[in-house]
């Protein structure tokens, strides 16, 4: 759709959500067919006080046209269910007849090919023409239960309760997949909506309907494409700053490849736009059942925004205490050791066989449970606690237990295990107490680290620092260690504009040191007298490389020779480069071992600028160990991806290796992302590798790709 019919179609969404009346076009006598099944849905809407017409002209018992019901009453919400091809019309005589708004049911339309494109296309002119908003089409609808709205036509969907959890998903089956399992667990939903084909109404519009909500407390949002990447962001945004988002994407597995670079062979669309939605501020998920357990949770407690928070174990039973503790690491949620003095608390309350560190074993549930708790969340270390024990009601009343347990500063997720009416009698107590609740080990880890992900997120808009972040005493002006390129003193807000074309390896390094991001001495040769010169200036080892900015892969036709000590090694190095085809050398000392990272920036066809970074060489491309970002993005932003790599730990100082200083990477990682920013003639820049020395960050090579003629025009 065009930016005019964006613009056009503006405006709430009350018409399709909280309408006074609806006309469901092609209403059926027959009771199999969707639009009788729709009338039965709809039967809760009227006994709510809604008006419902039906509309069919080939039924004498119902209104003929649109027209004729509106005549007889207000109707905000047409209802469509007749085939593809006759969608456009009934949508643009809902229109004239004042309706503001449609759902559109049928199949048949752009996902099945050219011809249900056209009908697509239909629509999509209606709309623009029109202003009316229109859900799908190939939607099995929403629920809207505090309203009494059942606009979908699959059976069960009536029986979920009203809540405080909305749903926005790309699919109507996903989209009832999880009220269902939301009313399973407890919460019930404020809106559950399948978006279908999205020719109008899509994600943005309704996570904005849901900031004004107040009957939402939290979202879960399934994404399978995005269509608008910087309208979806600030969408999430927008919302996550008022009320917890948690997001599912769709397509782990669907490695698509970035052109030209090693960049884009690793930055897979699944992979940045879950980047874009957590720099939003959404909480990411991997499944299903996480994204219940995560946004359950989210919608009963938060934690008060920070960078960092410990998490407080309590278990009644060993072995699932086990299990919450293995996962809680391998989401790599902090559980730090209690104190001195917590734990001489704790041994008065408990036997003394019993492991008391964190996490605190009470050996079984029993009178106590309540004083553990409190006792382990007066801890200083401990932001949250996360609790798990079996349903044992002869041993421990484990409500009240919570209750006596629970601060307000510290808020609290309880596994309770077990099964029958008095289990889930119980977990809805808590739930109604503002616990956030599980069935199982997994299920508290999940929910916890939701909980620490939206404090991190909102810590982050905030602009604080992580807690083990570190300001380098004198971050302009370094030489080190015959290294080039320091940063000057007033590179701070100045990013070069103009920048366009390819460049050789010379040209984009000195590009990175207006940039401020170091390089080692190096000479461009014209002819290899030059190189012999510069071999003599510089001294052994170098680096002797083909110069030629239309090669991007040096290594890859022999343009790459390394630890040239001598003049015979030097004329050999030149010999092969010679053979490869090359015209010009660069020059290079040999720059000290160390850490290899990729750090780049692209320009994604969805999202726009985008940032990278990444352990270098064979092993980026092999583990896909990688860290994304939009750009332009502050320090803090970028300060936060090197934590993300699973190889982290070798950025640590591993086995004496040398430590990375994070604000100097983030220095390089958001002016690149700035300079992609301001030259929209650039469609990437890449350095690989760029080494972590002892001495700090040095670029080791550089590629610099120009946008063709015809990607850098404005995309409508």
């Amino acid at each position: 759709m065009s930016a005019t019919a964006t613009t056009a179609i503006s405006g709430d969404l009350r018409a399709l959500f909280a309408p006074r009346g609806i006309a469901v076009v092609g209403a059926s006598r027959h009771p199999h067919k969707l639009g009788a099944t729709l009338v039965r849905s709809l039967s809760g809407f009227e006994a709510a006080g809604g008006r419902l017409a039906l509309v069919n002209g080939r039924d004498d018992t119902m209104y003929g046209t649109v027209a004729q019901a509106a005549a007889g009453g207000p109707v905000d919400l047409a209802m469509i269910c007749v085939p593809a091809a006759a969608c456009a019309d009934a949508l643009a005589e809902a229109a004239a007849a004042g309706a503001r708004a449609a759902v559109i049911y049928a199949g048949g339309f752009a996902e099945t090919g050219e011809e249900g494109a056209a009908h697509q296309r239909r629509l999509a002119e209606v709309v623009t023409r029109t202003g009316i908003r229109v859900l799908g089409p190939n939607t099995s609808g929403f629920l809207a239960p505090h309203a009494g709205l059942t606009a979908t036509f699959v059976p069960g969907a009536a029986q979920v309760r009203p809540g405080t959890v909305a749903v926005v998903a790309a699919s109507g089956g996903v989209n009832h997949a999880l009220a269902f399992l939301l009313a399973e667990a407890g919460h019930g939903v404020s809106l559950a909506v399948g978006m279908g084909n999205a020719v109008d109404v899509g994600a943005p519009d309704i996570l904005d309907h849901l900031a004004g909500d107040p009957a939402t407390a939290a979202v879960a949002l399934h994404v399978e494409s995005v269509a608008d990447g910087p309208r979806l962001v600030a969408a999430v945004s927008r919302l996550a700053a008022h009320r917890p988002v948690v997001a599912l994407v769709v397509g782990r597995n669907d490695v698509g490849a970035f052109a030209a670079s090693h960049t884009g062979a690793l930055a897979t669309s699944w992979r940045v736009t879950r980047a874009a939605l957590a720099q939003a501020g959404a909480v990411l998920v991997d499944d299903e059942r996480e994204l219940v357990d995560a946004v359950g949770a989210l919608a009963v407690t938060r934690l008060a925004p920070r960078a960092s928070s410990g998490v407080g174990v309590v278990t009644a039973q060993a072995g699932p205490g086990l299990l919450l503790l293995d996962d809680l690491r391998g989401r790599r949620s902090a559980v730090p050791e209690l104190t001195v003095a917590t734990r001489d608390r704790l041994a008065e309350l408990l036997p003394p066989l019993t492991y008391q560190r964190n996490p605190v074993d009470t050996g079984r549930p029993g009178p106590g449970l309540g004083r553990v708790l409190a006792t382990v969340a007066a801890d200083p270390g401990v932001d949250v606690i996360a609790a798990y024990t079996l349903h044992e009601p002869d041993a421990v009343d484990i409500v009240d237990a919570v209750r006596q347990g629970r601060t307000p500063e510290v808020p609290m997720v309880v596994g309770l295990g077990g099964t029958g009416e008095e289990v889930a009698r119980r977990r809805k107590a808590l739930l109604e107490a503002g616990v956030a609740v599980s069935a199982e080990p997994r299920g508290v880890a999940a929910a916890t680290a939701a909980l620490l992900a939206d404090a991190r997120a909102r810590a982050v808009a905030a602009g604080s620092r992580p807690r083990d972040g570190r300001v380098p005493e004198d971050v302009t002006g370094r030489v080190r260690g015959g290294v080039t390129g320091q940063v000057p003193e007033d590179v701070t807000g100045r990013v070069p504009e103009g920048v366009t074309g390819r460049h050789d390896e010379h040209q984009a390094k000195e590009l990175l040191s207006r940039l401020g991001v170091a390089t080692m001495p190096r000479r461009a040769c014209r002819d290899r007298a030059g190189a012999r010169a510069a071999f003599a200036e510089l001294g052994g080892p170098v680096a002797v490389k083909l110069l030629d900015a239309g090669v991007l892969h040096k290594t890859d036709v022999g343009g790459v020779h390394l630890g040239i000590t001598g003049q015979d090694g030097l004329e050999a190095a030149l010999d092969r480069l010679d053979a490869a085809g090359a015209r010009h050398y660069l020059v290079e000392r040999m720059a000290p071992p160390g850490v290899d990272l990729i750090v780049g920036a692209r320009r994604d066809p969805v999202f726009g600028p985008v940032v990278l970074v990444g352990l270098g060489g064979t092993v980026a491309e092999a583990l896909s160990d990688v860290a994304v970002r939009l750009a332009p993005l502050s320090p803090v932003q970028a300060a936060s991806m090197p934590s993300e790599l699973a190889g982290h730990a070798l950025l640590a100082g591993w086995r004496g290796g040398p430590v990375l200083d994070v604000d100097e990477l983030s220095q390089v990682v958001v002016a690149l992302g700035d300079l992609l920013d301001a030259n929209p003639l650039l469609d990437e820049i890449e350095i690989n590798p760029l080494r972590l020395t002892a001495d700090g960050l040095v670029a080791l090579d550089a590629v610099i790709i120009p946008r063709e003629a015809d990607d850098a025009q404005p995309h409508l």
